[in-house]
């Protein structure tokens, strides 16, 4: 883990250029590779559940902003803005990006947008949420969102990792919503959590795509069909490409079709990568 920066990072209006200069609130590091952190909200900022928007830095001695595509994890009528991140060593804005805390800022872009939402997909009972790694950030967005709970009437939530201590949020999912004062009626009787780890032993083993064609995915939440069927369910991908690529091939040989913005759909995945 790189060492955390002591000066505080400030931007000036001439560096932020057409961007939100935006104040850190709070940073955990759950592990060597895995940080989450919140930041003010501007008043006029707007979204939906599971769009992305970019964040960065200013460039260093006077270099060009990097700025990356990063989910927002907070629901879309959160005060404030919450983000899960990768810490890349050499990465040109995670190697930056790891050492901030509390106060400093950082840069918002003013247009978040994605695939990763409600209106992309048409209406169903099941809505599966696959992601693997960071790729559940547009979840957590999603999976807190009441208007998801009352399209829905089962919200299961696929996190696939390498290591068991990757598993972040997974207090959020077993606890925390289940006790949420407005959420917690629902959460309790509709949302399903279902972590897999492929590299240690744990009560779930093996990558997303291998529960769904051995059926322990079917098996775990008892649909005897052991497949996924397009009049009911509706998935969002997030996370490896790998993933994405291997899940959307088996959910086209399930009978569901691709969904977008502009012509909702039985899936939906998402491209956008942080760096």
């Amino acid at each position: 883990m790189n060492a955390v920066a002591t000066a505080p990072v400030l931007i000036s209006p001439e560096q932020a250029g057409p961007n939100n200069i935006e104040t850190v609130l709070w940073v955990k590091h759950w592990t060597d590779h895995l940080f989450s952190f919140a930041i003010t909200r501007p008043a006029s900022f707007r979204f939906r559940s599971g769009e992305f928007v970019m964040i960065g830095l200013p460039g260093v001695d006077g270099g060009k902003n990097i700025l990356r595509a990063y989910s927002i994890a907070s629901p879309s009528f959160a005060e404030e803005l919450e983000f899960f991140s990768i810490k890349v060593e050499d990465g040109p804005l995670t190697s930056r990006l790891q050492q901030i805390k509390a106060g400093d800022q950082v840069l918002l872009g003013k247009k978040p947008t994605g695939t990763l939402v409600l209106d992309a997909l048409k209406p169903g009972k099941r809505l599966f949420l696959f992601g693997t790694g960071t790729g559940l950030a547009p979840f957590l967005s999603v999976a807190r969102d009441p208007d998801a709970y009352a399209a829905f009437e089962q919200i299961i939530v696929l996190h696939g990792v390498r290591q068991v201590e990757e598993l972040a949020y997974r207090d959020l999912f077993t606890r925390d919503l289940l006790e949420d004062e407005y959420l917690g009626e629902e959460a309790t009787r509709q949302l399903v959590y279902l972590p897999s780890v492929t590299r240690e032993p744990f009560e779930r083993q093996g990558r997303l795509t291998t529960l769904v064609e051995n059926g322990r995915l079917f098996d775990d939440l008892g649909i005897e069909a052991r497949q996924f069927d397009a009049r009911y369910d509706r998935i969002m991908l997030c996370g490896s490409m790998a993933m994405i690529k291997d899940t959307a091939a088996l959910l086209e040989s399930h009978g569901l079709k691709e969904g977008s913005n502009a012509e909702p759909g039985d899936f939906v995945l998402e491209r956008a990568f942080v760096g």
